[in-house]
């Protein structure tokens, strides 16, 4: 099997990364969004990206014109069907990417491999959606895609084993370093990170400290980058909730499942750095402040 042309669903802040990396590894790659507002706000994204990595001269101006003279965005999904992989990157909803798999399924080519970039749905059910389930697999890239160097693959019970092979080829060739997790919620990141991320909320409910003290501590005690309270607002509380409540769907254990303060949040609209608020404010982005919250 060998993968010529790359697709990419959706140009958001996922799909715009795949896209870009995919590009950059010298692979044609057709980006399909819901409307053309959304294509050239994705288009304009990649294209700042690379004309940062042009000035802090990472790349030169002629790689950086090479890379984006390989991406072509469009609204029509025929345009996919000559792609010999073909990856979802679309909203976090399971209704959402059931509906696009039965849609694409008619439309691109029978020896396509299917993927989807979903951090926790069931790669199982989305590749029951299609008449190939043998062809598909999780393909979970993390954020920000061009710099973080991990990529999950979900490998489920139907995979065909040279799909898989392929598909751990072509994480290589894209400068990432690919782990195998199986089908099971949350795969192996987030099945480990959701918890930690509950408790430190839990732990901030029940006084144990304050979002700053927390952060610094398992920052500074444990050489962790950034603290639970700042990863989370990088994450977007909302897609934390998500996950975390299809983790916990999945085991029905405690520990995975969304504390109270949390909720409350989302429901409020404060979902991290991407609303302005979320366990900071990012009023000021150079110095962001924690909120004084109500923990009961």
């Amino acid at each position: 099997m060998q993968i010529r042309e790359v697709g990419v669903i959706g140009c958001g802040l996922m799909g715009s990364g795949i896209a870009q990396v995919a590009a950059t590894a010298g692979f044609p790659t057709v980006v399909l969004e819901a409307s053309e507002e959304l294509c050239q706000r994705g288009m304009h994204n990649i294209s700042q990206r690379l004309e940062r990595l042009v000035q802090k001269g990472t790349l030169s101006p002629h790689e950086g014109t090479a890379i984006q003279n390989r991406l072509k965005a469009v609204t029509d999904k025929s345009q996919l069907s000559n792609c010999d992989l073909v990856i979802e990157a679309i909203i976090e909803n399971r209704e959402e990417k059931l509906q696009l798999w039965r849609a694409l399924d008619g439309i691109l080519k029978r020896e396509a491999i299917l993927a989807s970039n979903t951090s926790s749905l069931s790669i199982t059910e989305m590749m029951m959606a299609t008449s190939r389930p043998e062809r598909f697999v999780g393909l979970h890239f993390f954020n920000p895609v061009p710099v973080m160097e991990l990529v999950e693959i979900v490998r489920t019970i139907l995979t065909d084993p040279q799909v898989h092979q392929t598909v751990l080829a072509f994480a290589g060739k894209l400068g990432k370093t690919p782990v195998c997790a199986s089908d099971s919620a949350g795969f192996i990141v987030n099945r480990l990170l959701i918890p930690y991320l509950m408790d430190a909320i839990r732990a901030l409910e029940q006084g144990a400290g304050s979002i700053a003290d927390i952060d610094r501590a398992m920052k500074l005690g444990c050489g962790h980058p950034m603290g639970p309270f700042v990863l989370l607002d990088f994450i977007g509380l909302d897609t934390a909730c998500s996950i975390a409540n299809i983790v916990f769907e999945e085991f029905r254990e405690p520990r995975f499942a969304p504390p109270g303060l949390l909720k409350r949040l989302v429901i409020a609209g404060r979902y991290g750095r991407k609303s302005g608020k979320g366990f900071y404010d990012y009023s000021d982005p150079n110095s962001p402040k924690p909120l004084e919250l109500d923990r009961r």
